[in-house]
């Protein structure tokens, strides 16, 4: 279905929304609107060559507003949870917002998945959006002008290239890009026979807050182990602390790389459709979330041509720094000093393969 521009045109906070859409010459597509940087559709083809939304998503910009707040969004200006909502940094102690029990998740209230982010169309392929984060938004010290980068290439990657930059006190930052998919369209039913790859050997275990309890822990016998080809719903209900406590998987994962290159993440692969999505990231952790939070209810669930997402219909792959990094020193950090840069990059190649994929 054509998501239609004029459904999101509208003005919040005293800024313009729109839809934008970019697109390369084998027909892939991607519309994001500029209110909170949210990715709503991406059509990639199947291994018959036909084209699919495999992006959950919404129809206006009203029905966003009324969903799920993460949807789609580019997350900052700190990523996943920060434990009891605080942190000390340079021995003076941040109290932010609880938006997650006692926890601070997604930057706040709004971060910035409820922002109005200025965006330009840079050409056909490519579309940029900035925001500044503001000292003392969301009770975080310093200011933070964010570029974020959407673009696709003719070899069907979706890229999302990012910067910020510390410009006048020490801060923390933590960025990541939060769409929900599904290989075989977004109003297809639960996610639970994709086939993930996570190239990980340890993961970050969580308390029942969904907090890390600060051990990188390995992954062999675990159902965190995705080293191998594995099914997302094969052990997802297994008599284990962890999937109990997360109702699934929620986990971040610590890659198997050094330093900020770009490296591969993970591979999914949905068997119906042929569609492969690889997950190519300069972060050193990456977050698998199961699509828990989704219930099937109206509004919030109600998606693009009136699918009902339900619990499991789809699933995150999110790159990022370790959630909770500001209270855990073991962990890469996050302290983005004045005068510092952040920048990262993460790719979703999407390809198509008959046969066993």
């Amino acid at each position: 279905m054509e998501l239609l521009r004029d459904k999101f045109k509208t003005e919040i906070d005293g800024k313009k929304v729109d839809l934008y859409t970019i697109k390369n010459k084998n027909g892939m597509l991607v519309k994001a609107t500029n209110w909170g940087a949210k990715v709503q559709q991406i059509l990639v083809p199947d291994k018959q060559g036909v084209l699919g939304d495999i992006a959950l998503g919404y129809d206006s910009i009203d029905q966003l507003r009324s969903g799920q707040s993460s949807m789609g969004a580019f997350i900052g200006r700190y990523a996943n949870r920060i434990g009891q909502a605080k942190f000390t940094l340079d021995g003076r102690e941040y109290r932010l917002a609880a938006n997650d029990g006692p926890n601070a998740l997604h930057g706040g209230r709004k971060g910035s998945c409820c922002v109005v982010f200025d965006a330009r169309q840079i050409d056909p392929a490519t579309v940029q959006m900035t925001y500044v984060f503001k000292d003392g938004e969301e009770h975080y010290p310093g200011t933070v002008p964010l570029r974020v980068v959407y673009r696709l290439t003719d070899e069907d990657e979706f890229c999302i290239e990012y910067d910020a930059v510390a410009a006048d006190r020490t801060t923390v930052a933590n960025f990541t890009t939060h769409t929900f998919f599904n290989l075989a369209g977004h109003g297809a039913g639960d996610v639970l026979e994709h086939a993930f790859t996570i190239n990980a050997d340890y993961f970050t275990p969580i308390d029942e807050t969904l907090i890390p309890t600060g051990e990188i822990r390995p992954v062999k016998g675990t159902p965190m182990d995705f080293t191998a080809p594995t099914k997302l719903g094969l052990r997802i209900d297994e008599d284990d602390d962890q999937l109990k406590f997360a109702h699934g998987y929620d986990h971040n994962f610590a890659l198997n790389k050094q330093g900020g290159e770009l490296a591969l993440a993970a591979r999914v692969c949905e068997a119906t459709t042929g569609r492969v999505m690889e997950v190519f990231s300069t972060e050193p952790g990456l977050q698998l979330f199961s699509g828990n939070s989704l219930a099937g209810k109206a509004p919030r669930d109600v998606g693009k041509g009136g699918a009902l997402y339900t619990p499991r219909s789809g699933f995150c792959l999110e790159p990022q720094h370790f959630p909770d990094s500001p209270n855990k020193p073991a962990f890469p950090s996050t302290v983005l000093r004045t005068g510092e840069w952040y920048t990262g990059k993460t790719v979703y190649r999407f390809s198509a393969r008959t046969g066993n994929v």
